[in-house]
């Protein structure tokens, strides 16, 4: 079994932008949907690697071997007044699960939802994926509806 502390959080670059499509590609096949085609995986690049990406990714790696990512981006809340980390996907393949890799990656966004002055962390979940939905309860998320979850950045400081 690996070890959670081994996992090293690396940002998405120009570099490595290959090695997190291939990332993407394996959530795609998890969920059974289809991979981002040619033209998306353009976008993705143009949209991350532009003078003001409009999202932010970071893959897990261990021992030089990519194990998943993370994706988000900000919106913004109207009736506080304060920005929202939204998670868009936060996936670790299947073989490394159960190890603390994914709280890894899920405490990493925390620490950037409240150097940013976040009111809350959100995102969504199928209702068929199980684990997620336990990761997300154990982590004090509040269900929304059916998929949608958010945290209060102010019930963890």
């Amino acid at each position: 079994m690996m070890k959670k502390s081994r996992l090293e959080i690396e940002k998405v670059t120009k570099n490595n932008f290959n090695d997190f499509l291939k990332q993407i590609n394996k959530l795609a096949e998890y969920e059974k949907k289809n991979p981002p085609d040619v033209i998306a995986q353009q976008r993705l690049m143009k949209d991350y690697l532009s003078e003001k990406p409009i999202y932010y990714a970071y893959l897990g790696k261990i021992d030089n071997k990519y194990i998943g990512y993370i994706f988000y981006y900000f919106t913004y809340s109207s009736y506080k007044a304060l920005p929202i980390l939204h998670i868009e996907d936060l996936f670790i393949q299947k073989e490394y699960r159960k190890e603390g890799l994914g709280q890894k990656l899920f405490d990493f966004c925390i620490e950037r939802g409240i150097e940013k002055g976040c009111i809350n962390i959100e995102w969504t979940t199928y209702n068929w994926n199980e684990p997620a939905i336990k990761f997300y309860e154990k982590n004090k998320a509040t269900r929304l509806d059916k998929s949608y979850y958010q945290l209060n950045i102010e019930n963890i400081k």
